[in-house]
């Protein structure tokens, strides 16, 4: 008689260790319906319990975030293209909110607003997601702005400055070079350590291509991490790209790194949070904006500064870009922007017809707290630029009418005339501390003066090539915030003088 295996001996005791044991526990869903589906929305019956701002999944693979929950109702933001939905299509809870992936594995990449590649390298690998919503840091994990940000622009170092850890709006009408600025301040950061953020919003991918081809060209794209949400994106997905871009500042900052992050531009994300609010019924107020639009942007940048140890001693510094149009700085959005900020740098559609870039308006851009970060040696400079420029500009008015001037009006209008020309500089071209600081001191000891501005240009150049072979130490000085000592100040002037000699430029008669 054939004995047993003992394979089929332990069956019996497998079956009955199957039976004897404990049944699973039930797993509940909720699922809910497609109710309504708008450009952009979703109105979804059926989950009673969801919370706001849930992260929900449609069947048809589109996730979505819970915004407006009503009896009976909820009016979902979609992050993805409302053709792929359809009315009744199933809709799950997620029981999480929306999170991106953050960490150093985002440097050297182009992301959307989910953190999802865009740039055809795979997956991204980060280990870590951070919810894009967060609480700004509190009064005890925040100290003083007391180191400046470079951005290597003349106009803006020298007369606005802005401190690590400051929130300065760049603000203008279109075609003013707001873009330029904000991308040559991230290309200024090369050698300086400081992380850096792109996050386009409702921008062409022209644009947003432009951009990526001068990080690249420039060797920053490794330091840098570019979120975009283009025109052709879900509103969706271009409202919560900056939140995005804020996660993963804070997840540098952390670590004690210093962030800077430019949001171009929060008039397009204005744009898309009215679109969502007004098709999900909300009220209309100021401009159709919904009276909660100064809260979504406050809270956004609320979240930036220079932090305690105990916060973890970063600092994420912003630079948002809003849209004017015909220069009404009283348009709604802006005057909410500017009022959230700690300073603004505005540029000018007239200084544009002039051919002045940077078109930095000085009477009207302002840094509230730059100042305080700006270096000694600047300072020194800064204060007597800013009455030099601003008397010219009255001058100039009045010249225009062909009044007979006296010798000293029309010496003060040549040195208006050369300093304005010495604050020109042409895009993705920022230069150093020091560089900076001799050619300002050239301009307001009269060097440029009567020269024609092809002539400031190639003695500019000139004095460039001069102090970067050799600037005689200012450099560390000002980068050790040294008040600029009176040999200093001789030996770049004697400097200067010495280079523009030598290039044989001279006032024209």
């Amino acid at each position: 008689m054939p004995t047993e295996s003992g394979a089929d001996a332990m069956m019996p005791d497998l079956v009955q260790m199957l039976l004897d044991a404990p049944a699973p526990a039930p797993e509940l869903s909720e699922i809910g319906r497609v109710a309504e589906v708008g450009d952009g929305i979703a109105v979804v019956t059926g989950l009673a319990r969801a919370l706001a701002d849930e992260l929900v999944e449609f069947a048809s693979g589109v996730r979505g975030i819970v915004f407006d929950l009503e009896p009976g109702r909820l009016g979902v933001v979609l992050l993805g293209p409302s053709e792929a939905i359809s009315l009744g299509e199933d809709v799950r809870r997620t029981n999480r909110v929306i999170s991106v992936p953050v960490g150093p594995a985002l440097l050297g990449r182009v992301v959307d607003a989910l953190g999802r590649p865009r740039d055809d390298k795979g997956p991204v690998g980060a280990s870590m997601i951070h919810p894009i919503e967060a609480e700004a840091p509190d009064i005890l994990h925040r100290s003083a702005v007391h180191r400046p940000l470079a951005t290597g622009l003349k106009a803006i170092d020298a007369t606005v400055p802005v401190g690590l850890g400051q929130r300065q709006l760049i603000i203008g009408d279109r075609q003013t070079g707001k873009t330029s600025i904000a991308v040559d301040a991230i290309l200024n950061q090369r050698e300086t350590g400081v992380l850096c953020i792109y996050c386009a919003i409702g921008q062409r991918g022209d644009a947003v291509a432009k951009v990526i081809g001068a990080l690249h060209d420039a060797d920053m794209m490794k330091n840098t991490v570019v979120i975009a949400a283009g025109d052709e994106d879900a509103p969706g997905l271009a409202y919560i790209a900056p939140y995005g871009a804020m996660s993963v500042a804070e997840s540098f900052a952390a670590k004690g790194r210093d962030v800077l992050v430019v949001m171009d531009d929060l008039t397009h994300h204005a744009h898309a949070y009215r679109e969502l609010s007004l098709l999900l019924r909300r009220p209309p107020g100021r401009e159709a904006f919904p009276g909660d639009i100064f809260y979504v942007h406050a809270r956004l940048l609320e979240r930036a500064g220079q932090f305690t140890q105990s916060g973890g001693g970063g600092s994420i510094t912003v630079l948002p870009v809003v849209e004017t149009q015909a220069e009404n700085l009283s348009a709604y959005i802006p005057t909410n922007l500017i009022s959230i900020t700690d300073g603004q740098i505005y540029l000018s559609p007239r200084l544009v017809q002039k051919n002045q870039f940077p078109a930095v308006d000085l009477g009207v851009s302002v840094s509230r707290v730059g100042g305080k970060a700006q270096s000694r040696a600047f300072r020194a400079v800064a204060g007597n630029l800013r009455v030099t420029l601003s008397q010219f500009e009255e001058l100039e008015e009045f010249a225009r009418f062909g009044t007979r001037l006296d010798d000293r009006t029309r010496a003060r209008l040549q040195r208006g005339a050369a300093v304005r020309a010495a604050l020109r500089q042409p895009e993705r071209d920022p230069v150093s501390a020091a560089v900076q600081l001799s050619v300002l001191l050239a301009a307001m000891e009269g060097l440029f003066d009567g020269m024609s501005e092809a002539k400031v240009a190639t003695s500019m150049t000139a004095i460039r090539v001069a102090i970067e072979a050799d600037d005689g130490g200012i450099g560390a000085r000002i980068a050790s915030n040294e008040k600029l000592a009176e040999e200093d100040r001789t030996w770049t002037l004697d400097t200067a003088r010495r280079v523009v000699k030598a290039a044989g430029h001279g006032a024209d008669t």
